[in-house]
């Protein structure tokens, strides 16, 4: 019967306080968390034209994309060239700097590329620019 332990041994546990390790993992877990930018995409797969001279442009933006067929969509939604100047205008409310940057596919009509560009123009955009692949 070696199973059984005797009350009267002298024997102390020690044990490990796992709180504030895991106090420690969840600040570390909310900073990460805050700190990633998370880039937004508009939903479908644009083929963009190259361009001789392109630049990177900040994260922090409004992305409508022009498929081939002439859908406009935002956020995987299909909101139409007369959906742009609301959708530019609500998003600007937050932060008026925020540059709206349209990604129109290779076979996408000029004319929905300019309506758009001037939709959100007229809806109060500082900054309206055009997204291309880098040239070679």
């Amino acid at each position: 019967m070696g199973r059984f332990r005797d009350s009267s041994d002298d024997e102390v546990e020690t044990a490990i306080d796992m709180s504030p390790l895991i106090d420690c993992v969840f600040i570390l877990l909310i900073f990460f968390i805050v700190t990633t930018v998370f880039v937004e995409e508009t939903g479908v797969e644009v083929d963009k034209p190259q361009a001789a001279a392109s630049s990177k442009l900040e994260s922090n933006s409004i992305l409508i994309a022009i498929t081939e067929n002439g859908d406009v969509i935002y956020a995987k939604r299909n909101i139409g060239v007369r959906g742009v100047g609301s959708l530019v205008k609500r998003m600007l409310q937050a932060e008026p700097e925020t540059p709206v940057i349209v990604q129109a596919d290779k076979g996408a009509k000029t004319g929905t590329l300019v309506q758009v560009v001037g939709e959100a123009k007229a809806a109060g955009a500082l900054k309206v620019n055009i997204a291309t692949q880098m040239g070679s």
